[in-house]
């Protein structure tokens, strides 16, 4: 990089180098250069270049320095021999005077050099030290020493090619072949003459076989031109020898095809031909022997070879071929009809080189010209050429381009030509198969005759003498006028059609100079402006045909018009092949026509062009119909009569026979012929004269329209089918009618056949496909019925209802056009469009109301709401247009109202977010439209803006952008400004017809919907008060209808914006949905939840309306049913299913919070109150069904729902531990139930404490308040709840403590036992929740306690049962001063419920009297004692009670007695025997019982055998078993001398009957102690 670096520096300041530093250059160079021995060619050969850019102004110091490294006898490094090479080159004044010396060293050196690189470096300086030497010699008077002389060097250039081509030309290695030769070539202009002449038969064979061992060539074809060159500076004689293997092989090689542009292959080409110019120069007569014949081969790349050699030897041996012009020429005729493209672009090369050198002036030259137009006229290839390299074209370039350049070049450029090219050219303007010639024609015309202009000014450039082929002014002016009316076509011929034209103004007519100056600058100014896809061919062609009249105008002469009718009518058939051209030339046939002043000549042509005319030829009958309408201009009745008489002719006659009418053939053509005949009548009846046309539009014009279009066979009207002929018909009744109309006597014209053009345009526009457009015959059709509308006598209702309804569904329905399609379908469907807009507007101008307008959008509704995109686009478009113009058209001479604004837009504005951006804009149109029609009902004039409604454009633009958060933003837009500027009578009629909208097949336009309603809810909502319930069903309607996520989310927050304004009444509304909610529903309801204002006030409604209304109503299901069944009321059941709907949504937990207590209190008691409720019979089916289905989210069995309700009311507050807990304890099912309600509640109660804690001070006062409710069954939950607080210690942290109590108390008077109960649980639950507070309040609890066993309304003593329980958790915490007084009469109280039949009562009260035992301990006293006394026997056989709790409790009773009969070996019996958990053995523990009791109370044996004899009749076998035991056992133990206290009697009859007993064991124990009584005997 660095050596790459200095050799650019040193090049550009060269100048600037001193010596000295070029002397450090040169050493470093040259030490780089060879310190390394091996080749290291990148880095040798950077130092290398820095010497050489030293060597161009230092060259003896860098030569001094090679030099040293060119010793004699040694190989020098390979550098420094291709630096020596290098330097001769660049420096060749400087080098030159060493060559000598430099030769004489290296030159003994070649012998010595065996390797392939050294031999290869040193050809390479030889190569180099010959062209430097040649330079030299060529510029002596520019050189230092000019004695220096070319024979100098003839010996060493010898000796060098001596070796050369003798011992390394024939080597194997190629690089070194190739090597040789190039040095070959220059070396051979340095041999001695001799020499050369000597050497050439071997050389030139074997510079020729070289060819065949070499695929790049281009090194051997140069040298081989070096020697040629050489050979013929000596004047050598041996060549002619080898011309023909010269000729052979060079011709090969120019033969070969061109597969790559490399710069290797186009060098060896134009070494090639270089080759060629010496051997013609040498030998020209052999050479064309040679070259010529091969132009007839059968081989296409040897005529394009040879063809290709002959123009460079035109060229570059010009004096040589002089005098072989002709033989040239005769030898061009076989190319000259060659069909391959390549010959011909060679051909066309040739004949280029031939005009250069004046051979088109000879004989033979206008073939060669003729060819040259005939390629200019080849069609254009598609494909866009690309340049080559340096600018030219590459080989592949089309004969028609290269032709079209060298037809220009040669007449602008070569001025030997113009003789020969003017006015020869002319000939070929006319002929068709010229036609694409004729821009380059054209362009070369106008460049020959401005030349001849210059030479000659005011003279005729066109000589007819002796031209016979020259086409006439008129053939001129026809020819080109047809062609430009395509101006774009054939690059451009229109500009230079016209530009003829206006050159050759004078030839043409003398009159027309001054006027085409003027007019045909103004046409190519307008060309200019345009391009082929901007240009309006209907425009170009009418400025056309103003030019041409002016023309006429101009010229004034009926002879020379006459002539030019003539010469179009000549030139009509011409244009077969290219329609639009010859429609064209119709219509220039017609502006002649009526620019003709002779009527028979008129009539005459218009005869002629009726028969002539090709009818099958769309384009063709149009131009003629344009012919005909253009004529009646100045002829109407001339050309009126000529069309009724070639009706009347033989000709049409003919081809309407009745045997001709039933072939199809000529069907088709007797159709064609009719339709060319009704658009003449049309076109006629378009171009005439109005006030003419009127008094002939019925009587002539389309009688005979009507009498072409229908044909009676054998006397039977029978209209065609013919499609074509159907549009004929109807377009010309379209220029009929709109010829009436636009008269000025149209307001008083009565068209009676009004109405039966009406229906035949719905029936044609009926009988198309409703799908695809085809045919213009819909938009005709529509556009005659819209001149139609305008004339009287007026359609009614039904005519016009069926006109829109056949115009819409034959337009709006049908699929848009594939991409890809002809320009003119392309604008088929906007015209057809623009006809229905038109049309449309009209029927709307007759009835300018909002009903009239309403109507009309009415007739559209079903396309705007279409789920098909184009159909929607369509509809809103002609909406658009009907509002605009309603609008422009708008006179308001009353204040009057604009009742239908709300409705229509509603119908328009959830289109502003279409699918379809078109759509979009216009359904923003349209509301703009109606604001301002709404302004003008109001009284503003019709230029009043207003800044509001003027944001709408704004926007409008804006709605092209495909995102749609963009477009919904845009959308909120929109609705700000509908709801700022509609008046509120109209608001509930747009958002009902906006709620219409929520179900539209087009999902953006259904969310625009809901944009547009939840904005004008938020911005006017305050309004709607009154129809809020409207409002709720029609979106529940319309959620049912249209399940769509989006849809859901919008009526939601639509509900959440009037509950918002109107609360009260949208909770009243929803509520009124039937049970069950069905999702919708309850996704409102849920909605509700959602808004950060709104479940605070639904909550409370619902509270207000859950308990506001009975919760049940009593009914008999059956007459002889003995309870009335409990049904549930709706309004509070709704209200539960709506708070659990309103609770299910996390975002409600601040509302309930703040409700917390009223929640929880509500529910709990609508739990309690819905126990054993039925639902409606309504209902039941309904639940039924949602069950069996699997759609009911939510229960509605009334408990259920409720205690639902109640679990989310405490999760949404924060109590999901209760939740929890209360689950995990199964309390929920038990509080659903009658049963397990109470349990339930206690569990709930337990639950709230301990978790929610804080919320009970509230809920308990919310519960306190209902102790006066009506339904027992709420005063049962709250007293149940409330009782179970007592039994935690959190009522007494809360301070509720006392309060509670007190109301517990005062429940002792609840008419209800349950309540009652309840209040004693309570009572004795503080025990376990306060116990240090029960000493306190103990009289006041035992009262509590002994009035429940006093209870007498208790039938079942459920109460009395309560109160025992609650003895039990109290004797122990009250103080025994308190205690006493009660304790005999509670001891006597319970003594009953020891035998009764239920065991809940039994173990009570036998627990509660060991309590009462405990509680005596140490302080009995003997009235008591004698009830523990009495209480023995009853505690010993319940010992055998068949229930475990009541033998368990006699355990825990005996062992509390012990104490009190202050007997040690009772008690420790009574402890040993009797502990928990542990077997008893009765027998053993009754024996023992039974010993000590006689031993230490001998006295009780009376009461205790007495008390047995009472269980003899026990309903428990084991325990009737018992008594007999203890009888027997007290007996056994009794000292016999104690007097008898025993009726033995009566105990023995009372044994006997039990050995009657059913159970064996109790007979069995009556005989044991039968036995015993023995003793007494």
């Amino acid at each position: 990089m660095v050596l790459r670096a200095m050799e650019i520096v040193v090049s550009s300041h060269i100048s600037e180098l001193d010596k000295a530093t070029a002397r450090a250059i040169i050493l470093l160079a040259f030490s780089e250069m060879t310190k390394a021995k091996d080749l290291v060619c990148d880095w040798q050969q950077a130092a290398s270049d820095v010497l050489v850019a030293v060597g161009t102004r230092f060259v003896s110091s860098v030569m001094e320095e090679l030099l040293h490294g060119l010793q004699p006898g040694i190989l020098p490094h390979y550098f420094v021999v291709r630096t020596l090479a290098n330097l001769s080159v660049s420096n060749v004044f400087g080098t030159v005077p060493f060559l000598t010396s430099i030769l004489g060293t290296m030159l003994p050196m070649l012998a010595a050099a065996k390797h392939d690189t050294m031999r290869g470096v040193f050809c390479y300086a030889l190569q180099h030290f010959s062209e430097s030497t040649l330079e030299y010699l060529a510029n002596l008077d520019q050189a230092p020493d000019p004695t220096v002389r070319k024979d100098a060097f003839a010996s060493d250039i010898s000796n060098a090619y001596d070796i050369l081509f003798h011992q390394w030309l024939p080597s194997r290695e190629a690089k070194l072949r190739l090597a040789v030769v190039e040095a070959l070539g220059p070396m051979s202009h340095l041999l001695p003459s001799e020499k050369l002449e000597e050497q050439l038969p071997k050389l030139l064979p074997s510079i020729l076989a070289l060819y065949k061992k070499h695929a790049e060539t281009c090194h051997v074809s140069k040298s081989l031109g070096q020697i040629l060159e050489a050979a013929m500076s000596v004047g050598s004689r041996t060549l002619e020898v080898q011309l023909d293997s010269l000729m052979a092989a060079l011709h090969a090689q120019i033969c070969v095809p061109m597969e790559s542009a490399s710069p290797l292959v186009l060098n060896n080409q134009k070494e090639v031909l270089r080759c060629f110019t010496e051997l013609a120069t040498c030998s020209p007569d052999r050479l064309l022997a040679f070259l010529l014949p091969k132009l007839d081969s059968g081989s296409e790349r040897t005529r394009v070879g040879s063809l290709q050699v002959l123009r460079h030897i035109i060229n570059s041996a010009a004096a040589q071929m002089e005098v072989k012009k002709p033989f040239i020429l005769s030898s061009m005729k076989p190319p000259l009809l060659d069909t391959n493209s390549k010959v011909k672009r060679a051909v066309v090369q040739v004949i280029s080189a031939m005009a250069h050198h004046g051979y088109l002036e000879q004989p033979g030259g206008e073939a060669m010209i003729q060819y040259l137009v005939q390629q200019c006229a080849l069609p254009p290839e598609r494909e866009p050429q690309k340049p080559g390299a340096d600018g030219e074209e590459l080989p592949a370039d089309s004969v028609r381009a290269v032709s079209v350049r060298t037809l220009y070049l040669v007449s602008t450029t070569v001025d030997r030509m113009s003789d020969v090219l003017w006015p020869h050219l002319l000939q070929f303007l006319t002929p068709v198969r010229y036609t694409g010639a004729l821009t380059p024609l054209c362009r070369s015309l106008v460049h020959l005759a401005r030349k001849r202009q210059e030479a000659g000014p005011g003279a005729l450039l066109i000589k007819y003498d002796g031209h016979v082929t020259l086409p006439s002014p008129y053939a001129i002016a026809t020819r080109l006028l047809a062609v430009s009316s395509n101006p774009y076509l054939g690059d451009g011929r229109g500009v230079a059609s016209l530009g003829l034209l206006n050159v050759l103004h004078r030839d043409i007519h003398p009159l027309l100079g001054q006027r085409w100056a003027t007019t045909i600058p103004l046409l190519l100014e307008y060309l200019d402006e345009h391009t082929e896809e901007t240009l309006s061919q209907k425009e170009w062609e009418e400025k056309l045909l103003v030019f041409l009249r002016d023309t006429l105008a101009v010229v004034s002469d009926n002879t020379w018009v006459c002539q030019l009718s003539l010469e179009i009518c000549k030139q009509l058939p011409c244009y077969n092949g290219t329609p639009q051209e010859k429609n064209f030339l119709y219509k220039c046939m017609g502006t002649a026509l009526g620019a003709a002043s002779s009527k028979d000549v008129v009539r005459k042509h218009l005869q002629e062009l009726l028969e002539s005319a090709r009818y099958q030829e769309e384009a063709e009958c149009e131009g003629l119909a344009c012919c005909f309408g253009i004529c009646a201009v100045s002829h109407l009745d001339d050309t009126l009569a000529q069309l009724e008489n070639f009706v009347r002719s033989d000709v049409f006659r003919k081809s309407i026979g009745i045997f001709n009418i039933f072939k199809d053939h000529s069907e088709n053509e007797v159709e064609k012929v009719k339709g060319t005949l009704i658009l003449c009548y049309g076109h006629v009846a378009a171009r005439a004269p109005r006030e003419l046309v009127l008094a002939r539009a019925e009587s002539d014009i389309l009688r005979n329209i009507f009498q072409c279009f229908s044909t009676k066979v054998l006397g039977i009207k029978v209209e065609t089918k013919d499609p074509a002929l159907k549009l004929c018909l109807v377009q010309s009744l379209c220029m009929v009618c709109q010829a009436i109309c636009s008269s000025a006597q149209a307001s008083s014209f009565h068209f009676s056949r009004k109405a039966e053009l009406v229906a035949q345009m719905m029936e044609f526009i009926k009988a198309e496909p409703p799908d695809s457009l085809r045919s213009p015959i819909r938009k005709k059709a529509m556009l005659a019925c819209t001149f139609l509308v305008s004339l009287e006598p007026a359609l009614d209702e039904q005519e016009r209802t069926d006109m829109i309804h056949s115009c819409l569904h034959g337009i709006m329905a049908v699929l848009p056009e594939p991409e890809g399609e002809d320009g003119s379908k392309e604008s088929l469907y906007p015209d057809t469009m623009h006809a229905l807009e038109d049309l449309l507007t009209s029927l709307l101008r007759r009835d300018m109301t909002p009903q009239g307008l309403q109507t009309m959008v009415e007739h559209l509704s079903p396309w705007i709401k279409s789920p098909r995109g184009h159909e929607r686009e369509r509809a809103l478009g002609v909406s658009a247009c009907l509002l605009q113009s309603f609008l422009e058209h708008l006179h308001v001479s009353a204040l009057v109202p604009f009742h239908n604004l709300g409705l229509l837009i509603g119908l328009f504005s959830p289109r502003c977010v279409d699918l379809w951006p078109a759509t979009r804009q216009e359904a923003v149109s349209c509301v703009y439209s109606l604001l301002y029609l709404q302004l003008g009902y109001e009284g503003f004039s019709r230029d009043y803006r207003d800044a509001v409604a003027e944001r709408l454009l704004t926007l409008r633009d804006g709605l092209v952008h495909p995102d749609p958060a963009i477009l919904f933003h845009t959308c909120h837009s929109i609705a700000q400004i509908i709801a700022k500027r509609l008046p509120p009578d109209q608001l509930i009629s747009l958002l009902l017809t906006l709620f219409e909208s929520l179900g539209d097949p087009d999902k953006n336009c259904s969310r625009a919907a809901t944009v547009i309603i939840n904005c004008l809810l938020k911005e006017r909502g305050n309004l709607l008060l009154e129809k809020v319930p409207e409002i709720v069903s029609v979106l529940r309607s319309k959620l049912q209808e249209t399940p769509e996520e989006h849809v859901l989310r919008a009526a939601q927050h639509s509900v959440c914006l009037l509950a918002a304004q109107h609360c009260e009444a949208v909770v009243s509304s929803l509520l009124g949905s039937p049970l069950p909610y069905d999702s919708h529903t309850c996704a409102l309801w849920r909605a509700l939840a959602s808004e950060p204002d709104l479940p605070t006030q639904v909550l409370g409604l619902l509270l207000q309306k859950m308990t506001r209304d009975v919760p049940f109503k009593e009914s008999r299901a059956f007459l002889l049913s003995s309870s009335p069944d409990r049904v549930a009321t709706l309004l509070p059941l709704m209200a539960t299913c709506a708070l659990s709907e309103v609770m299910s949504v996390p975002a409600s937990a601040t509302a309930v919070l703040e409700l917390y207590p009223q929640l929880f209190v509500a529910l709990l008691l609508r739990v309690s109150c819905t126990l054993g409720v039925q639902l409606p019979r309504s209902l039941q089916a309904k639940e039924r069904r949602a069950t069996g289905s699997g759609l009911a989210s939510r229960t509605l069995e009334p408990c259920s729902s409720a205690v639902g309700a109640l679990q989310l009311a405490l999760v949404r507050g924060g109590s999901e531990e209760v939740v929890q807990r209360v689950e995990l304890e199964r309390g929920w099912e038990s509080l659903r139930t009658s049963v397990g309600h109470e349990e339930g509640v206690a569990r709930l109660a337990s639950a709230m404490a301990k978790f929610a804690g804080p919320r009970l001070p509230l809920v308990m006062k919310g519960l306190v308040s209902t102790q006066s409710s009506v339904y027992e069954i709420q005063r049962v939950t709250s007293t149940a709840f409330l009782a179970e607080l007592l039994s935690s210690n959190v009522v007494n942290d809360l301070m509720l403590l006392e309060s509670l109590l007190d109301n517990l108390v005062a429940r002792q008077k609840d008419t209800c036992s349950s309540v009652r109960r309840l209040a004693l649980r309570g009572l004795a639950n503080v025990a376990s929740g306060s116990p240090n507070k029960v000493r306190a309040r103990g009289p006041q609890l035992l009262t509590a306690m002994i009035g429940g066993l006093d209870d007498r309304d208790d039938p079942q003593s459920l109460v009395a049962l309560e109160a025992m329980a609650g003895l039990v958790k109290l004797l122990d915490l009250v103080e025994p001063g308190d205690l006493r007084p009660v304790l005999l009469h509670v001891a006597i109280r319970i003594r009953p419920f020891f035998d009764s039949e239920k065991m809940e009562f039994r173990s009570a009260s036998i627990r509660l009297f060991g309590y009462l035992n405990k509680a005596c301990h140490g302080d009995c006293e003997d009235v008591f004692v004698e009830q523990v006394v009495g209480g023995l026997a009853p505690l010993l056989l319940h010992l055998r009670d068949p229930q475990a709790p009541v033998a368990s409790a006699c355990k825990f009773a005996l062992r509390m007695c012990g104490p009190n009969l202050e007997c040690e070996e009772l008690t420790a019996a009574f402890q040993k025997h009797l502990q928990e958990g542990r077997g008893l053995h009765f027998g053993e523990f009754l024996n023992t019982t039974c010993k000590h009791l006689m031993r230490h109370f001998p006295d009780l044996l009376g009461r205790l055998v007495s008390t047995s004899l009472f269980y003899f009749k026990s309903c428990w076998e084991d325990v009737r078993a018992a008594a007999p035991m203890l009888t027997g056992f007290l007996v056994l133990h009794v000292e016999p001398e104690l007097p008898p206290q025993v009726d033995l009697e009566h105990l023995t009859a009372a044994l006997q009957l039990l050995l009657k007993d059913p159970a064996p064991a109790v007979r069995m124990k009556a005989a044991e102690t039968l036995g015993r009584l023995v003793k007494f005997a």
